[in-house]
C-alpha cells in the first residue's frame, strides 16, 4: 500500500497498472471515492484512437485506487457513434440527480458534426450501464469545448463551458440535468487563443463560486487563472495564477480538470490535473506564447502544431497526474508544489 500522493510521478492502481482516468473528476458516495476519466491506454499517437471509453477507480484513502473497469464502453461497430474510439470523446463529468435518482454524464465530442458538441448519458449507478439520451447537442446553439458540471445545495445544476475560441459560459441545466433551460451568462471574453479560457473547472467553498481555467494551447500547458464570484452566474473576479512560484508558467506542466472537497476534512480541497506531455518538461510557456497567437490568427506557421503538439500524435497513454491541495489565503488561492503529500496529514 502506498502512503503518499506523488505529483507528476507514474501513478499505478492496486494491480500495478497505470491509472487511466484523464480529464475526469472525483465523486464521493457512501464512504468511497470514485475517480473516473478518459481511458487512454490505447492512445499511443500511432493511430487515430483518441480514447477507449471511460474508466473508473475506487479508493478509501485517495492514494490507493482499485480498477473498476470501463463504466462507458467504446462503440467499435459504429464509426459515427460519439463513443467510437476515433470520435475524440473527452472530459467526462458525472453528477447525481436526487430528484430522478439518476447519474448524469456529459461528454465533449470534437469531430462528429464539424463543431464540438455534447453527448449526455444516464445510469442508475455510477458504474453504469449508461444509456445515451442526447447526442450532437450544441448547447445554446454554440460549439462547446471543455466544461464542468456543478450542483447547488438546492438541487439546481449548472454547466460551465468554453464557447470555443471565444468566452466562458455558465448555463442553467433542466431539472433532469440532461439539457439546458436557455438561461446563461457570459464571462472572460477574449479575442482568441491562446488567451481564451478552457479546461473549465468549478468548485464551491463557503458560499463562493470558483473557476479555474487554462489558456488555449493544445496539449502544451500554460498559466492557469482562478476567479471568484458570490453567485453561480457571477460576475467573476480574476484573482491570479494559482500556481505561484512556477517560473515556467505551465501550471507545473499540467492542466486542472477538477477540484473536490475531501469528506471529513475541515478545509481540504484537492486540485486534480493531467500532465499530458511529460516528455516535454523542458517546455516553458513564455517562449511559445506569441507563436500560439500567430498560429491561430493565421499570421504564423502551423509547424508548432504539426511538429510538436498535434493532438493525434501525442502518446497520452503515458500521461501523468498532478494532484495538489489548494491553499486558501486572504489575498488569493494557491497551489504550491509538493514532491509528496498525504490527505491524512490535514485536519
Amino acid at each position: 500500500m502506498e502512503k503518499y500522493i506523488r505529483p507528476g510521478k507514474v501513478w499505478l492502481d492496486t494491480d500495478g497498472k497505470r491509472i487511466q482516468a484523464h480529464g475526469g473528476s472525483v465523486l464521493y458516495r457512501e464512504g468511497t471515492y470514485y475517480w473516473y476519466g478518459e481511458n487512454k491506454d490505447h492512445t499511443t499517437g500511432k493511430d487515430n484512437i483518441w480514447s477507449w471509453g471511460v474508466r473508473c477507480y475506487a479508493s478509501k484513502d485517495l492514494i490507493n485506487w482499485r480498477d473498476l473497469g470501463l463504466i462507458i464502453q467504446p462503440n467499435l461497430k459504429d464509426d459515427d457513434s460519439p463513443l467510437n474510439p476515433k470520435s475524440m470523446m473527452d472530459r467526462p463529468h458525472i453528477i447525481y440527480n436526487e430528484q430522478t435518482q439518476k447519474y448524469v454524464c456529459w461528454l465533449k465530442i470534437q469531430n462528429l458534426s464539424g463543431s464540438q458538441s455534447e453527448t449526455v448519458l444516464v445510469a442508475d449507478s455510477i458504474l453504469g450501464p449508461y444509456e445515451i439520451v442526447r447526442q450532437g447537442l450544441r448547447p445554446l446553439g454554440m460549439s462547446a469545448g471543455d466544461f464542468d458540471l456543478a450542483v447547488a445545495p438546492d438541487g439546481k445544476a449548472y454547466y460551465y463551458f468554453e464557447r470555443v475560441h471565444s468566452e466562458t459560459i455558465c448555463a442553467d441545466l433542466t431539472d433532469d440535468y440532461t439539457n439546458l433551460t436557455g438561461f446563461y451568462s457570459t464571462h472572460f471574453p477574449q479575442v482568441g487563443p491562446p488567451y481564451v479560457r478552457e479546461g473549465t473547472t468549478h468548485f464551491s467553498r463557503q458560499g463562493k463560486q470558483y473557476l479555474i481555467t487554462s489558456g488555449t494551447t493544445g496539449y502544451l500547458p500554460n498559466p492557469s487563472e482562478i476567479a471568484i464570484a458570490g453567485t453561480w452566474h457571477g460576475p467573476f473576479e480574476i484573482l491570479d495564477n494559482p500556481h505561484r512560484n512556477d517560473t515556467s508558467q505551465t501550471s507545473f506542466h499540467s492542466q486542472v480538470s477538477c477540484v473536490f472537497k475531501v469528506a471529513g476534512k475541515k478545509d481540504l480541497y484537492i486540485a486534480c490535473a493531467d500532465r499530458w506531455v511529460p516528455e516535454h518538461m523542458d517546455y516553458a510557456y513564455p517562449k511559445y506564447r506569441d507563436a500560439f497567437r500567430d498560429m491561430f490568427t493565421g499570421k504564423g506557421s502551423k509547424n508548432l502544431t504539426d511538429n510538436f503538439i498535434s493532438d493525434l500524435k501525442v502518446n497520452t497513454s503515458v500521461s501523468d497526474y498532478v494532484w495538489l491541495p489548494l491553499e486558501f489565503e486572504k489575498e488569493g488561492v494557491y497551489l504550491d508544489w509538493l514532491d509528496e503529500w498525504s490527505p491524512a496529514d490535514y485536519e
